[in-house]
């Protein structure tokens, strides 16, 4: 693991600790890189719970709860499906804190409306309305998925300081 995210690691995993709080992912794009980088990171047992990789819509409706009509509505690649898998993990999980990425990393898949490098995102504690972001990445599929994950942790740190 490179050093950027061996930082993040450690930084989202000391401020977890500090709270007493633990993790769930619930990833679709990042296929589980999130929970990788965070798993790294000796003594993560104390503060991350578990990681969902909910690639199809059926394992998001299954694994996490997420509505059909949703996805129907509003795809899997858009902030309604990833408050909606930051949701379902934290009920479906021992976790306090979760965060949830859905996204066209590529190189096809995309359209006019969601193109390749769009990524959507979610955060939740528990007893809180999910947050979500969207953003658009340049690069590779391996560049978009990175800078997913570098994104995720970075705005848990962000939101929830």
């Amino acid at each position: 693991m490179d050093a950027q995210l061996d930082t993040l690691s450690q930084l989202v995993g000391n401020h977890l600790a500090t709270r007493g709080w633990r993790l769930v992912t619930a990833e679709s794009c990042t296929g589980g890189w999130v929970a990788e980088v965070v798993t790294a990171t000796a003594g993560s047992s104390g503060w991350f719970d578990c990681g969902f990789i909910t690639y199809s819509n059926d394992a998001k409706c299954a694994l996490l709860g997420v509505s059909p009509m949703t996805l129907a509505r509003h795809g899997a690649v858009s902030e309604a499906t990833t408050a909606a898998m930051a949701k379902g993990a934290l009920e479906r999980s021992e976790a306090d804190l979760a965060l949830s990425i859905s996204g066209v990393a590529g190189p096809t898949g995309g359209s006019r409306t969601k193109p390749v490098g769009t990524v959507c995102f979610g955060w939740a504690s528990t007893g809180e309305t999910p947050q979500t972001a969207t953003c658009h990445f340049d690069g590779d599929r391996e560049s978009v998925r990175r800078q997913a994950v570098v994104f995720a942790l970075t705005e848990l740190l962000r939101r929830y300081a």
